[in-house]
């Protein structure tokens, strides 16, 4: 035997095993975009107007856009199974509005805030249904949800509500001073920001340590392989859409309380496409099967950097936010395809 045969082989095994951690790491490779984007703007914030690494901001920062990463935690478990939901903004307005004239036709507050989520899931589960058991695609589905749950919005209420004073919802807004800092620098934070940070956390335990999360990915990679698999397809997909319902229901909890419990009909316009922009930006395949709720996480902290620059640049018209996040997502969208074609080759 060549006495360069162990050299060689040591040298192919370095190579296949280089190969399979760069296989795998692809897939992280958005996310970590993402989160040099995300420090990136915030450096460049803090050079050119100053205050942003100040926990004043980021309390500010945090609490508003609570209900964003609750919306994108929903989309995210319906985009890793290859699906879509396009009523979570719709839902918000509709859960919102419902509640709130629930609590003040004098229903025990706490019923009417279960009674929200529950709303939410109930559009949640009709999707499903839709979907699974009527082979409606994902997409007419959830819109045929957002154009229904907008109608009985409006139909409760064309001006905005409010809830009665002393309602428990404004616990949820309650500020919590976690750093008592020099002048204004506190940390403040509300009720609503850590039910967010708890659906968080909740969505990565169910995703990746759970047979149904691990489901999830089946389904979204080769759903025929998943059945072959004798996976429960079709229950799981029903409950992907119910989640995404009932979390939209909490995010419209949530947004409720942190605006002193106004709803409003037109509450949530949009809010979907945040969410969608926010999951891909954070590394999610639209294809299904690649992703990570904490990727979209930092995609929504991305969206709330950019709306901090704009909101304190004071120059730039608001209605740039839209043009600039439609430029962040095709680019993360083109980075997407070019590692999935070099994964295919």
């Amino acid at each position: 035997m060549d006495e360069n045969t162990p050299a060689v082989a040591t040298a192919a095994d370095a190579g296949e095993t280089w190969s399979r951690f760069w296989g795998r790491s692809q897939s992280l490779i958005p996310t970590l975009a993402a989160v040099v984007l995300f420090v990136s703007m915030l450096v460049y914030a803090e050079i050119a107007y100053g205050r942003v690494f100040h926990l004043g901001t980021m309390s500010s920062l945090l609490v508003s856009f609570a209900p964003t990463i609750i919306l994108a935690v929903a989309m995210t478990i319906v985009i890793l199974s290859g699906g879509i939901d396009l009523s979570v903004g719709a839902v918000v307005a509709f859960t919102s509005v419902s509640g709130v004239m629930l609590m003040g036709a004098g229903v025990n507050g706490w019923l009417a805030i279960v009674l929200m989520i529950a709303f939410g899931a109930l559009f949640g589960l009709a999707s499903g249904v839709l979907i699974q058991y009527f082979s409606v695609q994902p997409f007419i589905a959830t819109l045929a949800m957002m154009f229904l749950a907008r109608g009985l919005a409006s139909m409760l209420s064309t001006v905005p509500v409010h809830a009665p004073e002393g309602a428990p919802i404004e616990l949820l807004a309650t500020d919590w001073k976690l750093i008592d800092g020099p002048k204004v620098n506190d940390l403040v934070l509300t009720p609503g920001f850590f039910i967010a940070v708890v659906v968080v956390v909740g969505a990565v335990f169910f995703l990746h340590r759970t047979r149904t999360g691990r489901t999830v990915y089946a389904i979204g990679g080769a759903e025929s392989s998943a059945q072959l698999m004798g996976l429960p397809v079709a229950r799981t997909r029903v409950s992907i859409y119910i989640i995404s319902g009932a979390l939209a229901g909490l995010a419209g909890v949530v947004y409720t309380a942190e605006v002193g419990g106004k709803a409003q009909n037109v509450t949530g316009i949009g809010w979907e496409l945040d969410a969608i922009a926010a999951v891909v930006i954070g590394g999610t395949l639209l294809t299904g099967g690649v992703g990570y709720v904490l990727g979209s996480v930092v995609g929504s902290l991305v969206l709330a950097a950019l709306w901090m620059i704009i909101t304190k640049d004071g120059s730039i018209k608001p209605e740039y936010l839209t043009i600039i996040t439609g430029g962040i997502l095709l680019a993360f969208v083109l980075l997407q395809r070019v590692l999935t074609k070099r994964k295919s080759e």
